[in-house]
């Protein structure tokens, strides 16, 4: 299939399962129509998939170590496009949730081996193209999916955004037997199902928590008991990484300022980046008007920008230090997102362009540093995890991001809307609610939570942009015992 081959077959995988992270965007005013669904439901169409994603990215990645990282990653193809065929055909919300979930499942052992295999197939200036190649494919993908989201929902309909991944799947299996070879990690080490259950458990339950505290509030019951649960998972997931052989994180690294500030950034990066679309998109299209296409289309800003300097940053900047790409183009997304509070009841989707533009640069920039960052932070062997751990707090970061962003949401509308005219505003009803409010006092109360949902955004862009560019530092040069440099790379990885 000749050299760039695995890189293709990677690629194709990659594009399919992060385009389901954000393709729903779109549709999700025709979902909430066809299902009756509320707006807790639609958040979990998209938390559900990001979780289940994040949450066990750590366990396949050490699973695909040991049974072999092709292998998993063709599993997990299989396994997503079965849940793909469900979503599509789901009668009612729950289930649409529960096969999202699944989906999940196949997409975490699809990348967690993405990684690991292009680092057992490429190695140095090659490396970085195709990392630079894969960070292009990554970051475009979550930023096409909307317009792709939208082209389909106002086409054959919304169920196609699911249905369209059957015959993907079926190129991405055939491609990967034939291009891609079997590689593992080191053997003899076990899969760590106790921290694997829970970090699950974690994810979940502080999701839950956030999602919730929107419609009951933070100190009512059931969000702090699922803040409560979230604390003690955590601590079990640490004494259960501390005591045994072989953990899905070797809590070591958190000693090292250089990979702290890399997951730093990798968990504010997908929310703050895409965290607020959601309900951007629902804005647009029922309050605004626009037809799904045209929703979709309105984000070609970001889309172009991504791809152009995900795909230049690859091929340009290579060595630079990731302290620099990911810190910059942190500080870029979260500046984008504050352009992007500017919005009142008589402003169009216009003045969201400089914002988008900002973030879209900002997502080129970041995408390939963070898969540079976690392959070059730990041994070929330990790839899996260092994969898994950047990725994983990825998706946990825009699940978040999506419950946090639509807390703060619904909380600012409640300034001039009751809790329930919030909630079924926020999520896509604004057709049922125009016969008891005016038009202004909707435009009014959407604009206001999504312009306070962009400064919460951008803060968190902004801040973790600071502790990126203190905490990653250049590496540290020692002489050897020949005289030459030698460089530290432990702890401080480069692109």
């Amino acid at each position: 299939m000749g050299k760039w081959g695995p890189l293709t077959a990677v690629c194709l995988g990659t594009f399919m399962l992060l385009l389901d992270v954000t393709i729903a965007i779109v549709a999700l005013p025709d979902m909430a129509r066809a299902l009756h669904a509320s707006l807790s439901e639609l958040q979990w169409v998209i938390d559900g998939y990001a979780l289940a994603l994040g949450a066990l990215l750590l366990a396949l990645g050490a699973a695909a170590d040991v049974l072999g990282r092709r292998r998993v990653h063709v599993a997990g193809v299989v396994l997503f496009a079965v849940a793909s065929l469900l979503c599509g055909l789901a009668s009612e919300p729950g289930t649409l949730v529960a096969a999202r979930v699944v989906q999940g499942v196949g997409a975490a052992a699809m990348l967690a081996t993405t990684l690991p295999l292009l680092g057992s197939v490429y190695q140095g200036r090659d490396r970085s193209a195709a990392l630079g190649v894969w960070g292009a494919v990554s970051g475009g993908a979550a930023a096409v999916g909307p317009v792709l989201g939208g082209v389909l929902t106002e086409g054959p309909g919304w169920r196609w955004i699911f249905f369209v991944n059957l015959p993907v799947s079926v190129a991405s299996v055939w491609l990967t037997l034939r291009a891609v070879p079997e590689s593992r990690g080191r053997r003899g080490v076990g899969i760590d199902w106790a921290g694997t259950v829970a970090f699950a458990c974690f994810a979940g339950a502080i999701t839950y928590g956030v999602v919730r505290a929107g419609a009951d509030g933070w100190t009512s019951a059931v969000p702090a008991g699922s803040f409560v649960l979230a604390g003690l998972a955590l601590v079990a997931f640490v004494l259960v990484e501390r005591r045994v052989a072989h953990p899905l994180l070797d809590l070591s690294l958190l000693r090292e300022p250089a990979f702290v500030g890399v997951m730093v950034g990798a968990l504010a990066f997908n929310g703050v980046a895409f965290g607020v679309l959601p309900y951007t998109s629902i804005w647009m299209q029922t309050v605004l008007g626009m037809s799904p296409v045209r929703g979709g289309l309105t984000l070609l800003p970001l889309t172009g920008a991504s791809v152009v300097v995900a795909l230049l940053a690859g091929k340009l900047l290579h060595g630079a230090p990731a302290r620099l790409t990911i810190g910059g183009g942190l500080l870029l997304i979260g500046s984008g997102t504050l352009c992007q509070a500017v919005l009142d009841s008589g402003t169009g989707w216009t003045v969201l362009v400089p914002g988008f533009v900002l973030v879209g640069i900002g997502t080129g920039l970041v995408s390939p540093a963070i898969a540079g960052a976690a392959l070059a932070a730990v041994p070929p062997g330990r790839a899996g995890m260092a994969g898994g751990a950047v990725n994983t707090a990825r998706q946990l970061g825009y699940a978040l991001g999506v419950a946090v962003f639509g807390t703060v949401l619904t909380s600012r509308m409640r300034d001039t809307l009751s809790l329930d005219e919030a909630h079924t505003l926020a999520g896509g009803g604004a057709g049922a609610l125009r016969g008891e409010l005016s038009e202004r006092t909707l435009r009014t109360a959407f604009t206001a939570g999504l312009d306070a949902a962009s400064v919460a955004a951008g803060v968190t862009g902004v801040t973790a942009a600071v502790l990126v560019l203190v905490l990653v530092r250049t590496p540290r040069t020692v002489v050897g015992r020949a005289g030459a440099p030698v460089e530290q790379s432990a702890g401080a990885p480069r692109v």
